[in-house]
């Protein structure tokens, strides 16, 4: 039996893995692109709580004002990607690197954003997940009315502790 007839049955397997080493390198690459929110959020904290000058990258949402006055992370640069080719230059420092996020996983701002400061020369990754991630997972966000919080959604984030153990 050819691996190909193993497979032609199974929707899952419709298409064989790649290699090990092909699934490495593909791994390995995503994670050169993305930042998960949990991650950006234990940056964040660690930078404020220890007195750092900054966690190493800044933050940037990459919505309308609109959006960001609906809520936004702590401490990210409002730079909606129209802009980006105009204001990356007069805001961002291209010696640290940027992290970009917009709505949520049905949106692709974040990347388009990404793609703009990659072509102006910025090390540059994507916040998986964007602010819905952020707010789901119940981190602390701005709005025009002030701060906010809510309870994590216990389909995103862990119950009772905060790790998740990824």
């Amino acid at each position: 039996m050819t691996s190909s007839t193993a497979f032609s049955g199974n929707p899952v397997l419709r298409v064989p893995p790649t290699s090990p080493a092909a699934a490495a390198a593909h791994f390995s690459a995503s994670l050169a692109f993305h930042a998960d929110v949990s991650d950006v959020a234990a940056a964040l904290a660690a930078a404020r709580e220890g007195g750092a000058a900054g966690p190493g990258f800044v933050v940037v949402d990459s919505r309308s004002t609109e959006s960001w006055d609906q809520g936004h992370v702590p401490g990210a640069l409002h730079l909606p990607t129209a802009l980006v080719a105009a204001q990356a230059p007069l805001l961002l420092d291209r010696a640290v690197p940027v992290v970009t996020y917009c709505w949520g996983p049905g949106c692709n701002g974040a990347t388009r954003a990404a793609l703009a400061l990659a072509e102006l020369g910025y090390q540059v990754k994507e916040m998986l997940g964007g602010f819905e991630y952020w707010v789901r997972e119940g981190f602390p966000f701005e709005t025009w009315r002030g701060d906010d919080r809510r309870a994590a959604d216990p389909l995103t984030a862990p119950v009772g502790t905060d790790d998740c153990g990824c």
